[in-house]
């Protein structure tokens, strides 16, 4: 069927946006709120994700609210009291009333929240098993183009203009305070601080700690910077070991909720990451990222934005294979990723930021 902004605009008053998982997957979703707001400004709108992700939509001023799913409650309980949970959530999804939902997942789960919505325009990509939710359908680009413009192809399928395709997290006065207390307390106020992040959600994105802590090192001893380590939950002792590993004492960034997170990341002058949350939390507060990639594809998954570059091991034939295991085992892609080139990309971003007027 085909759908026309220019027909629905003044009949669409609630919508709604879907988009599960990760850190990095809400992120990448966010041009989608703004673009939405200018075409349909005194609409509600709506964006239902999962909790550890919906702290990054707390401040947006272009939602009206983030509805959370909380996936790790609901999988926790069987039987009769999952179903009982999965039909209440489906409930006040269709009482809410939406005109038009946008489902820019695509997987079983928000499939079955875009139906139960009942909203007369509901808009979801083809995939197999999924078609059933959606009454408009998009073919997926996802293997073809970055997450940021596989989430735009939703609005563009039914006309809404794209005035931007900027990332935005956006942060409280309190945020931004901590951060401020936090770099004048460690005595960064007049320092060069380069963040180095050796998280990653899948073992086969992490390059090894101690290419970090030799990372760290030599940014020191090349720049007199100060090196800022960075970890998520269950991660402190990788931080904790690329310090011990390191010759010259980095700082260990203290536990912080997302957007004190993001506001420390706002301050830096370059992350160094791998293919995780962070790598975008740091894009999207306009911090420059040399972002490493393996498994992962930096054209569809990279660091969205301007002035941000990504190193990987080129002329592997696995690489970007997008696999959580490596075949191989000896994850060629990450290990045998040397120091050096990471260095010169890292020394030539922060070259082209001084360069900038």
């Amino acid at each position: 069927m085909h759908l026309q902004y220019d027909r629905i605009r003044d009949h669409v008053h609630r919508i709604l946006i879907i988009k599960l998982r990760a850190i990095g997957d809400v992120i990448l979703a966010t041009p989608v709120i703004e673009n939405l707001r200018r075409a349909f400004p005194e609409a509600q709108i709506d964006f239902l994700t999962e909790k550890p992700s919906a702290p990054l939509l707390k401040h947006h001023p272009d939602l009206d609210e983030v509805v959370v799913f909380e996936r790790g409650y609901v999988d926790s309980l069987s039987g009769f009291s999952w179903l009982r949970e999965n039909a209440r959530f489906f409930r006040e999804l269709h009482q809410r009333d939406y005109d038009l939902v946008f489902d820019l997942f695509g997987n079983p789960r928000s499939a079955q929240f875009t139906w139960a919505t009942r909203a007369r325009y509901r808009i979801g990509f083809a995939f197999r098993g999924r078609k059933y939710a959606y009454n408009y359908r998009i073919t997926p680009r996802g293997d073809r183009v970055h997450e940021v413009q596989f989430n735009l192809d939703a609005l563009q399928a039914i006309g809404v203009p794209v005035h931007t395709q900027k990332l935005r997290v956006q942060l409280s006065d309190i945020e931004e305070a901590f951060a401020d207390h936090y770099w004048q307390e460690s005595g960064l106020s007049h320092e060069l601080v380069i963040g180095l992040n050796g998280s990653g959600g899948w073992y086969t994105k992490r390059w090894p700690l101690q290419k970090f802590a030799d990372l760290g090192d030599r940014l020191v001893e090349q720049l007199q910077c100060r090196i800022m380590l960075f970890w998520g939950p269950g991660e402190l002792q990788d931080a904790q070991e690329v310090a011990r590993l390191m010759q010259h004492e980095p700082i260990i960034a203290p536990q912080t909720d997302l957007l004190e997170l993001a506001a420390l990341l706002k301050r830096l002058h370059l992350l160094v990451s791998n293919d995780s949350g962070p790598m975008h939390l740091a894009a999207a507060v306009d911090t420059p990222v040399v972002g490493l990639f393996g498994p992962t594809r930096p054209e569809l998954q990279g660091p969205w934005g301007e002035g941000h570059h990504v190193v990987q091991l080129e002329g592997l034939p696995c690489l970007g294979c997008n696999k959580t295991t490596c075949d191989i085992q000896t994850l060629d892609c990450m290990t045998k990723l040397e120091v050096e080139p990471v260095l010169q990309v890292t020394l030539h971003a922060l070259e082209l930021q001084r360069d900038m007027p």
